[in-house]
């Protein structure tokens, strides 16, 4: 069903011609029941990541309504600040809120320690404050670092290349949850330049590895009360931002590898290969439900 959204919010033009069933008008939706979800967006490119992730809720079997968040005490360099105070909130406005989910973004941040990103303190108040007001938070790749570093002292590792491409991925698990109708092998899109190891997952109680990469690594970790999902890739993804991320690199003179399994024949004048176009939003379909099955559906 579709994602609720603000009549001039740029992203929805975008969706519309995509496919006009995955957007409705806050006024259509009145007296609808809908998820209140919220999504602190960390990204530089601010409406890409927008209509990366409206897309894939957009496809659910729920109404979710969408609260577009941000860190106050951060001023991002590519969106006006007349964008943001039009179409997103600060963490003070909506902390005596509550929500079915929120969505943490990954940050290019990765390279940095945790506590030199300027918005981190604020970030911690996120953290915090999820547990009590926000029934299952979604984690998306360095979103995963800084939350599991926080919370239980978990590191990043730097790695010697980039992670970047398709990857195959496994079960740890054959059961029903967030990869219900997912096969027991399937490929996702990663792109990072840090990673968090499985041993130093495995030593903590309170989390549980999903399904790892041979690769890439973790791919999807879970609390053992299935409240806090921790993604490190990217199943939002469009079929083209990975080449959208190499090109940027190379017109910056970065050391840049191809991504892998991405191109047919590894060769970019192909176009690239949407190996994860089911997959991708069945991972969210799945999290919104899992959402559904442990809270009540809010009347608007």
């Amino acid at each position: 069903m579709p994602v609720i959204i603000p009549k001039d919010l740029p992203a929805r033009n975008t969706l519309i011609q995509e496919d006009p069933g995955l957007v409705i008008d806050p006024e259509q939706a009145e007296g609808k029941p809908a998820l209140d979800i919220a999504i602190l967006n960390l990204m530089p490119q601010k409406i890409t990541t927008e209509v990366q992730l409206l897309r894939v809720l957009g496809k659910s079997h729920y109404h979710v309504s969408i609260t577009l968040m941000r860190m106050g005490s951060h001023q991002p360099k590519n969106t006006p600040i007349e964008y943001l105070q039009t179409f997103y909130k600060t963490f003070s406005e909506v902390e005596n809120q509550t929500y079915d989910g929120l969505i943490i973004t990954g940050a290019p941040v990765e390279t940095l320690e945790f506590e030199q990103v300027d918005y981190w303190s604020e970030l911690t108040d996120v953290l915090r404050w999820r547990k009590e007001n926000v029934w299952s938070t979604y984690h998306i790749c360095w979103a995963v670092q800084a939350a599991v570093y926080f919370e239980f002292g978990i590191p990043k590792y730097q790695l010697p290349a980039k992670v970047f491409g398709v990857f195959s991925h496994t079960k740890n698990e054959i059961k029903d949850g967030l990869l219900a109708g997912i096969h027991d092998q399937f490929l996702m899109p990663h792109s990072r330049h840090t990673e968090i190891h499985r041993d130093d997952i495995e030593q903590i109680p309170e989390l549980h590895v999903v399904s790892v990469s041979e690769e890439a690594g973790v791919f999807l970790i879970t609390s053992t009360d299935e409240r806090q999902i921790y993604v490190t890739g990217h199943p939002e993804y469009d079929p083209y931002t990975l080449r959208n991320e190499y090109e940027r690199d190379v017109r910056k003179g970065l050391k840049i590898d191809l991504p892998k399994n991405y191109y047919e024949n590894d060769n970019p004048l192909n176009p690239p290969l949407f190996q994860w176009r089911d997959t991708g939003p069945l991972l969210y379909a799945n999290w919104l439900e899992k959402i559904v099955s442990k809270s009540m559906i809010k009347s608007r």
